[in-house]
């Protein structure tokens, strides 16, 4: 009877009966709930399954697949993950870098922590890996002709940008957060996940699991987002311009481009370097023509296993005492500020221009300067059709789409420079 019951102490279920682990439970009803969103609604299905089911792993009690310990006060602790001992010196001195009594209260002196698997999946998102490797990919399946062709959309993919500062301003001003944290969470508005992740390793790696949640479930709601924004800033006239066909572009600036960019944004913002370069050189891959092998690899097998280790280890950081929380909520609530000031920014810059330029820009493209690609294009495309069924703003919005994409990079370099 005496193993029967050290059996029954030992499990899992057992476990939810101790101490705060009633918020696993929550924790896990979330996941679910995130799991039926990706699965059956089809939003952002390739991180935020993933996601979910690290945030399903890291809330079961006893499994031991994810230690916070390891990662507290934003740091590696090396000396932790290859066995040594917790000792009352470290925990002190944890507790006087405001690490939560939650993370604390996991471990005691003299313990010994077994590293688990997203413990060891999860030292690629806090080394910068995996998003520096997914921009990779996405350069490699990008087509930075629409921006090339109209440079001005380059400006409206920088207007789109306010989101980010707008959010950081409100995050400042409400004094829930530090300066660095109300940068991470500013960065949610560039509609760009890796990036937010990998601003929130560098600025606020305790927030890490609510602002990639808060990124990932809002760049899935774009076409819910945005439509209404757009509607409320534009009149039906100006939803009715047709822009003309863009020139076609030569196979020598699509492979100058992405040299020129990563030359200049890496000596403007040496900080967003990582990020801009490894978008360029999966760009280069595409474009040069020499490579095919290794664009392929880097647009299927490459981006599709780091997708899965980004999203589990992502998910794992958010556990019942980092999410429920009072900031998690504001998190989440400054995502939708974070949103409506990036379409709104770029929609306004565009009827800016249009005050001064004989071929006038369809406001509708400067919504798709958030840098969710291509569903923000898709979203002006739908808008303009609805606005004059003959009215094709797909190529056009792509333009500061992918503009989106650099800029939320180098807005993303700016933070973490002023407040890394």
């Amino acid at each position: 009877m005496e193993a029967i019951l050290n059996f029954v102490q030992s499990t899992g279920f057992s476990l939810f009966f101790q101490g705060e682990n009633w918020k696993c439970l929550v924790m896990i009803g979330i996941a679910c709930i995130l799991l039926y969103l990706g699965i059956v609604k089809k939003f952002e299905p390739l991180l935020l399954v993933t996601i979910a089911f690290g945030m399903l792993l890291t809330n079961l009690p006893g499994a031991g697949m994810f230690h916070e310990i390891f990662f507290a006060g934003g740091h590696i602790h090396w000396d932790l993950i290859g066995g040594a001992q917790i000792t009352q010196a470290f925990l002190d001195e944890l507790a006087a870098n405001s690490v939560s009594q939650a993370v604390l209260a996991t471990v005691t002196v003299g313990q010994t922590v077994t590293p688990g698997l997203v413990d060891i999946l999860y030292l690629g998102v806090k080394l910068g890996i995996y998003p520096c490797l997914i921009f990779m990919g996405v350069g490699a399946m990008t087509d930075f002709g629409p921006l090339i062709a109209n440079p001005k959309s380059l400006l409206l993919g920088a207007a789109a940008q306010l989101g980010i500062f707008m959010t950081f301003v409100g995050c400042n001003l409400s004094q829930l957060f530090t300066q660095a944290q109300s940068a991470a969470i500013g960065i949610i508005g560039g509609a760009d996940g890796p990036t937010a992740i990998f601003g929130a390793t560098k600025l606020a790696p305790e927030l890490l699991g609510p602002i990639a949640v808060a990124a990932y479930s809002y760049m899935a709601l774009v076409p819910v987002i945005q439509p209404p924004i757009m509607r409320l800033l534009t009149t039906e006239k100006e939803r009715k311009i047709v822009m003309k066909p863009l020139r076609q572009v030569s196979k020598k600036e699509k492979i100058l481009f992405p040299i020129v960019v990563t030359i200049f944004v890496a000596l403007l913002v040496p900080s967003a370097a990582p990020l801009i370069a490894c978008l360029m050189l999966g760009n280069l891959f595409r474009e040069c023509g020499v490579v095919e092998r290794l664009s392929k690899t880097v647009q299927n097998e490459l981006i599709n296993i780091v997708t899965i280790f980004l999203g589990i280890s992502v998910g794992a950081t958010a556990t019942g005492g980092t999410f429920l929380s009072l900031q998690t909520l504001a998190i989440m609530a400054m995502g939708i500020v974070a949103f409506g000031f990036g379409t709104a920014g770029g929609v306004l810059l565009a009827k800016f221009m249009n005050l001064f330029l004989k071929e006038k820009i369809n406001p509708l493209i400067g919504s798709a300067g958030v840098s969710a690609v291509p569903m923000a294009a898709r979203v002006s495309q739908v808008e303009g059709q609805k606005a004059n069924p003959g009215n094709f703003l797909l190529m056009h919005a792509m333009g500061p789409n992918v503009a989106g994409v650099i800029g939320s990079a180098i807005a993303a370099g700016v933070l973490i420079s002023l407040f890394g």
